[in-house]
């Protein structure tokens, strides 16, 4: 039939909507995030609902990305919780078991910090490590959350990954001889992925209360095979993080948002992003 939306554009509209706009099974790689109903102060969106309507709400929106997903694409989906709430992405997690298969649970790391009695002996390694945004927090009680959750949803739990493409090379090179099934000088980075925040100014205001790095979608898009993967969606795409990281690929991208300055902070982003690309010979 045809979608009438076209591709490398963000849609004003409820992604609920406009995934009904879509093709079935037309996208290759979903890579969202969701408000996580933790009272973040967006503008055009109550980020406090009943958690059974919120939860109501993911579903819907669950059942929308299944529909145009391919059979064998990735839904990549980065959620937090709060130090009082930290159920907030596990009943997400739980409540999308109706829809798809969770085929890997990683854990994003935004900071980090490792004495150096822990590090192990390593070269060019000399003291503790501490990298990464790290925000005090005044409480006795908890812990300073450093992590996030991106659940990785597929609709049967059989889709292969291009591992190594987000892989790192190894710290023990004698690895490289000792496993058979070593190839090259790369490993796994495994279910924990550190990427940190890029640091604002108290002098820059924050154009939008809660986006993620552009990194972050690059990895899930690597991840999944940037050699079969046409197109991307993201349902919440905010300022246009996902959108960077597609043009950076070079694949097609598509996104909703219901915030119009959002969708010009975006629109700015990728007017910029496609200025900085050589001229097509």
């Amino acid at each position: 039939m045809g979608s009438p939306l076209e591709f490398n554009n963000i849609y004003g509209m409820d992604c609920r909507e406009g995934m009904k706009l879509l093709d079935p099974k037309s996208i290759d790689v979903i890579v969202t995030s969701p408000p996580y109903n933790i009272g973040i102060p967006y503008r055009s969106y109550n980020d406090r609902k009943p958690r059974d309507e919120y939860l109501n709400w993911i579903s819907g929106i669950a059942a929308g990305c299944k529909r145009v997903l391919k059979d064998d694409g990735s839904f990549f989906l980065n959620i937090g919780g709060t130090l009082k709430d930290p159920w907030i992405p596990l009943d997400i997690a739980y409540r999308l078991k109706e829809e798809f298969v969770l085929q890997n649970m990683i854990h994003w790391i935004n900071s980090i910090g490792i004495p150096l009695e822990d590090v192990g002996d390593y070269p060019h390694i000399t003291g503790d490590i501490a990298v990464g945004h790290y925000k005090p927090i005044n409480s006795a009680r908890y812990h300073h959350d450093c992590h996030e959750f991106i659940f990785h949803f597929t609709k049967k739990g059989d889709v292969h990954l291009d591992k190594l493409a987000i892989g790192i090379a190894y710290q023990d090179k004698s690895n490289i001889e000792r496993w058979k099934s070593v190839k090259v000088d790369r490993r796994d980075r495994g279910n924990t992925w550190f990427i940190p925040y890029k640091t604002i100014t108290t002098s820059k205001k924050r154009p939008h209360p809660s986006s993620f790095p552009v990194k972050l979608p690059m990895m899930c898009i690597l991840d999944h095979g940037i050699g079969r993967t046409r197109t991307v969606l993201d349902p919440f795409m905010g300022i246009g993080s996902t959108a960077i990281a597609c043009i950076r690929l070079g694949i097609d991208f598509i996104g909703f948002e219901i915030d119009p300055l959002y969708i010009h902070e975006a629109n700015m982003r990728i007017k910029d992003e496609y200025s900085k690309k050589p001229a097509e010979k």
